[in-house]
């Protein structure tokens, strides 16, 4: 149960917030390509709940690059990516999925809440995605898969991150972990936050209703999108209507 009045509410970008249309990913596949030589097979990959540099790490590993190669132009890798991403989602290029102006119109309007980030990008290809969803306004702190490569470390980051940022200590169950993949509510457990589930992502409904997070959304359109999100005792402020 939610001790206090005030929620930290960390939202995941891609398959929650945001589509890309497959434009990241190929924007990342071609900065692999001119960095190591080789264009990675993602047939069978799940690029779902994943940080870029494990991403990065994982594909190509699987293509035969040597660990110590891995490690040793990864950061040239991924500032090609940010190159190409650029030009890949110029402004108003991304789609906002279902709901999503809403219920973060809602969320800003109300007394308490706060919120950030929490996803597997490197932060400047986040800002980037959110430049072009529009959104871009609406976060002003997180945690990026640039601060850890294993997502199950990023909710104590986002939280202090939170604290310098409001001046607020956020406990465990006033912390919320918004995602569309297995590893958001795998890393809202680690972090001992609450996890809500969004199913507008890759991963199945019934994957993610395997794994009991504290709610399950088909979309941020449902109706109780916004009570799952404040959990209990968070009255709402009316109207709530407003589009971001």
């Amino acid at each position: 149960m939610p001790s206090s009045a005030f929620r930290l509410i960390l939202f995941d970008i891609d398959g929650t917030l945001i589509s890309t249309g497959g434009r990241a990913g190929r924007a990342l596949l071609r900065a692999l390509r001119d960095t190591y030589g080789i264009y990675p097979q993602v047939d069978g990959y799940s690029f779902a709940g994943k940080t870029d540099p494990q991403i990065v790490r994982e594909l190509l590993t699987a293509s035969g690059v040597p660990t110590a190669t891995i490690e040793e132009h990864r950061d040239t890798a991924l500032a090609r990516y940010l190159t190409y991403l650029e030009t890949e989602l110029p402004p108003g290029s991304a789609q906002v999925l279902p709901g999503v102006r809403t219920v973060l119109a809602a969320l800003v309007a109300t007394p308490g809440v706060h919120l950030g980030l929490l996803t597997g990008n490197i932060a400047p290809g986040a800002a980037l995605k959110l430049r072009a969803a529009g959104l871009d306004a609406v976060f002003g702190f997180g945690a990026f898969g640039s601060d850890a490569e294993d997502r199950n470390l990023l909710v104590p980051i986002a939280r202090e991150r939170a604290r310098h940022a409001t001046g607020l200590e956020f406990a465990d169950a006033d912390t919320v972990v918004v995602g569309d993949a297995e590893a958001d509510i795998h890393c809202a457990r680690a972090g001992r936050a609450r996890a809500v589930a969004v199913a507008t992502g890759w991963t199945p409904r019934q994957v993610l209703v395997a794994l009991k997070p504290d709610a399950v959304l088909d979309s941020l359109a449902a109706p109780d999108a916004l009570a799952a999100i404040l959990g209990d005792g968070h009255p709402l402020q009316a109207p709530y209507s407003s589009r971001l």
